[in-house]
């Protein structure tokens, strides 16, 4: 027989890894002032958009000479933007190790097709081996793999004097790992990852070595233009002043500049980083206690501190298929969910079967060492639901 109910709930269940959990405190007023029904061009809305770029490169700490600007369509579209745009000058190194870092290696190696590209693959739960990269060549790159709950430790690897641009996807990793911006030239990410705010709009941070490359270089395919950035390549460009390729959501606007002012009066990055490490820390901890569950990436130095991915460790389902495995991790979900314990809390659907917990900055400890026990007995109440010994 499981083991009983645990008396204790997280205060707030939702640890899904996209869009994740709002800031601590966020209320629907936090949007009444949002500038609905005008245009995005100018006055108030467009202040609005400046604000949020000044106050994203505070928080981040960004240097005075790079540059922020907001693109559609999530981190996909920023991404894809950089790829479009920037690649093709040189040859392309690009590193993979879970379904969205390899929807850039696609991008490359299915429609782009850049002359000299090389691909770098590892399984989910391992980094690939970034000692590979080419400094001579063009570095794409996931800082955090989300879905297989993987990131990079350091930036060792890439070489200070390197010639190519490196093109970082950090959408799980900004405000919640230290990112090395003298090693990062295109940095990309979405604002519904660490900060919870609402899902549309990505944005970019651009080194001076990638404005140059905007500037000197077209690429030989026909580039949308919802992932041009070509006028970015100036120093006064209008986009770092507020203006979007497409129109955005003010309310997402608005939405995102509560996140900032929320994380500005945490005390900006260091604190977000705090905050997810000791989070990790509370779910770790759980984690070596419970026979039945371990960290998909074996290798400590390698794994995620906000997406953190788990998988089946125990003898219980050592016999069983992954899709068997699946059953459990999908009626573990529904179980969680039916008590209002945890939300959204299983893997990627192409990842192996698990957990996935989400334990960025915006998510509150007691939450995370709350969840452990309920964790317990969801797998137990699993086991004996589907006649599991």
């Amino acid at each position: 027989m499981a083991r009983p109910k645990p008396s204790l709930r997280p205060s707030d269940p939702r640890f899904s890894c996209g869009p994740t959990k709002k800031r601590p405190g966020w209320e629907w007023g936090a949007l009444a002032a949002a500038p609905l029904g005008r245009t995005h061009r100018g006055g108030v809305p467009k202040a609005r958009l400046a604000e949020a770029i000044e106050r994203t490169g505070a928080v981040l700490d960004i240097p005075s000479d790079y540059k922020v600007m907001i693109v559609p369509a999530s981190d996909t579209g920023a991404m894809e933007g950089a790829l479009w745009s920037l690649t093709g000058a040189r040859p392309v190194d690009v590193f993979s190790c879970d379904e969205f870092g390899r929807r850039w290696l696609i991008d490359l190696r299915d429609e782009l097709k850049p002359e000299g590209l090389s691909v770098h693959e590892a399984p989910y739960g391992q980094a690939p081996d970034y000692g590979r990269a080419n400094p001579a060549h063009d570095l794409v790159f996931t800082w955090n793999a989300t879905a297989a709950g993987v990131r990079i430790p350091d930036a060792d690897w890439i070489a200070g004097d390197r010639e190519g641009l490196t093109i970082c996807d950090a959408t799980s990793a900004a405000f919640a790992m230290d990112l090395p911006w003298d090693k990062l030239d295109v940095t990309t990410f979405s604002w519904q990852k660490c900060l919870g705010g609402e899902a549309q709009h990505g944005v970019a941070i651009l080194s001076p070595r990638a404005r140059q490359r905007l500037r000197e270089h077209r690429p030989s395919w026909p580039v949308p233009r919802l992932l041009q950035w070509f006028e970015a390549g100036a120093e006064d460009a209008a986009i770092y002043a507020g203006s979007t390729i497409n129109t955005p959501s003010l309310m997402c606007v608005e939405d995102y500049l509560d996140a900032l002012k929320w994380a500005a009066r945490e005390g900006g990055a260091e604190a977000l980083i705090a905050r997810t490490e000791a989070n990790f820390a509370a779910l770790a901890a759980w984690t070596e206690s419970a026979p039945w569950i371990g960290f998909l990436a074996e290798d400590p130095s390698v794994r995620s501190t906000t997406s953190v991915t788990l998988t089946f460790t125990g003898e219980a389902l050592a016999g069983l298929s992954e899709a068997e495995r699946w059953s459990v991790s999908r009626r573990m979900g529904v179980l969680l969910e039916r008590e209002e314990a945890a939300f959204d809390v299983i893997p990627h659907p192409k990842a192996p079967a698990g957990l996935r917990i989400w334990c960025g900055p915006t998510v509150d400890t007691d939450d995370v060492s709350a969840l452990g026990p309920w964790l317990d007995w969801a797998y137990e109440s699993a086991l004996e639901e589907l006649g599991i010994a």
